[in-house]
């Protein structure tokens, strides 16, 4: 029997705000337990929430991103449940009107086009953390748990999808297409490590065709791409082997353990009427109203798909080029950088070596693109080096590899024209020398000259190379294809 994956995912992305949503207590990651946890994340007596305006505004500006409805009245709501590591006994998030309602974000898996709908988006308050550490001992050294409340009162924004996505693959693009999204807009800063951005995957498997959906069964707390896929797809082949055995699926929320690769189970999962969602009697409705939305949507960025749409009509860029171009605004920041300094004609070969030269450089260093020690005005001058004749894209990436070397060794970083004159790298184009180089290697090559004549194309790309090795790779390459054809008849 064929089995279909059916994927939902709930993400958490904590909200770029310096207090949390409902106190002034800072948001900082990396305090001292329970330094940042006031009065109001502890629950005490007597004390009021009060709506953080900045993380509704960054709602907003993700609703506006996604294309979907922005609430025109939302309500907070108590979702009631025990837990260590939450004071007040429910945590204040919101369950019949949501700040966004819809919406949806294309993503790209491998050359294909998706839309994701999204159910929708609200605001919630984080909860703290239960902290089980070895060497943390109780009064009489027993080994015990404790309770930092630095995280609880963070300002959060789930974003759930529909059940549309059908592979690992794809819930993994959409997620990086997410976490794209949010790192761009400012509402987020995206760090994983930190908790700042994962992911509940909503996992069930059908019979191909059925239209019934199976029982799914989450799993909890996602916070790398590697450990989402993993996790997806160890989870869907469970719930094939105990169906394919007559077990029938319980619906459970479940963790993953990276070091075992599979995942295990947590607890039962509740349904929305288990946590008796009603109303916060402590917090008004949220009016948002057409004039605050004028405003954030005033200060909104371009949006990657709007680049790449862009870039595709107006500089003939690949579906792929542009996807890499816009994985992130520094990326995306650097290439305008280069266009306006290149011009828009060698928009493709910016494009090349943003993703290919500098793109390799950056993951051998473990370094964003932010943190790039060469910038558009170093890189413009190998573009349009190349575009005039002076260097071969061979050279290029020689000239790009010395560059980065003296940055990275905190030297003072040489202009292209100082390397290519100090070190002779400059083409040769003249078609006297050409021919000189071209007759010295026919002559070492009677062999490859036979097998040319008699069909093998290799046999001249193998005298191409013999004649760019001879020229110490300054060999016009063009110049080099035509003279030799030219030669060989």
């Amino acid at each position: 029997m064929q089995w279909e994956i059916v994927i939902g995912l709930e993400t958490h992305a904590q909200l770029q705000t310096k207090s949390k949503i409902f106190s002034g207590a800072s948001t900082r990651f990396g305090a001292g337990p329970n330094t940042q946890a006031c009065a109001v994340d502890l629950a005490l007596p007597g004390v009021l929430p009060v709506l953080n305006r900045q993380a509704v505004e960054h709602a907003i500006r993700f609703g506006l991103a996604v294309n979907g409805k922005i609430a025109p009245a939302s309500i907070f709501a108590r979702k009631n449940y025990f837990y260590p590591d939450l004071p007040k006994g429910y945590q204040i998030s919101q369950m019949d009107l949501p700040v966004v309602i819809g919406g949806h974000l294309e993503i790209l898996v491998g050359d294909q086009v998706k839309v994701v709908e999204l159910t929708r988006a609200h605001m919630e308050e984080d909860a703290g953390k239960s902290v089980h550490e070895e060497g943390f001992l109780g009064p009489h050294g027993e080994v015990s748990s404790g309770i930092d409340l630095n995280r609880a009162g963070t300002p959060l924004l789930e974003i759930v999808t529909e059940p549309v996505m059908r592979s690992a693959a794809e819930a993994v693009a959409y997620a990086k297409a997410l976490h794209t999204l949010v790192v761009w807009l400012g509402v987020c800063d995206g760090n994983m490590q930190e908790g700042s951005f994962r992911c509940d995957a909503n996992v069930s498997v059908r019979p191909m065709g059925q239209a019934e959906f199976g029982t799914r069964c989450e799993i909890k707390n996602l916070n790398s791409f590697r450990f989402l896929e993993e996790a997806i797809q160890y989870e869907a082949r469970r719930q094939i082997e105990l169906i394919e055995d007559g077990v029938k699926i319980v619906q459970e929320t479940r963790l993953y353990d990276p070091d075992r690769q599979e995942t295990r189970s947590m607890r039962s999962k509740e349904d929305a009427n288990d946590y008796r969602y009603f109303p916060d009697p402590d917090l008004l409705p949220v009016v948002i109203d057409d004039a605050w939305i004028s405003e954030v949507r005033s200060h909104m960025p371009a949006l990657p798909a709007q680049l790449r749409e862009q870039w595709q009509s107006e500089f003939g860029l690949s579906a792929y080029d542009a996807q890499l171009l816009t994985q992130d605004r520094d990326t995306a920041n650097l290439f305008e950088e280069l266009l306006v300094l290149v011009g828009k004609p060698l928009a493709k070969a910016a494009a090349n070596l943003i993703s290919g030269e500098l793109a390799s450089a950056l993951n051998r260093a473990g370094i964003a693109g932010a943190k790039s020690p060469l910038k558009a005005v170093h890189l413009a001058p190998l573009l349009t080096r190349v575009a005039d004749g002076t260097i071969s894209n061979k050279i290029a990436k020689d000239i790009f590899a010395i560059q980065w070397g003296e940055a990275s060794n905190g030297q003072a970083i040489s202009t292209v024209d100082h390397i290519i004159e100090s070190k002779g790298l400059k083409q040769i184009s003249d078609s006297g020398a050409l021919e000189t180089i071209i007759d010295q290697v026919l002559a070492a090559n009677a062999k490859s000259i036979e097998e040319f004549r008699s069909g093998k194309e290799k046999a001249f790309n193998a005298l191409v190379g013999q004649i760019m090795k001879a020229s110490q790779g300054k060999a016009n390459p063009g110049q080099v294809n035509e003279l030799l054809r030219k030669k060989l008849g």
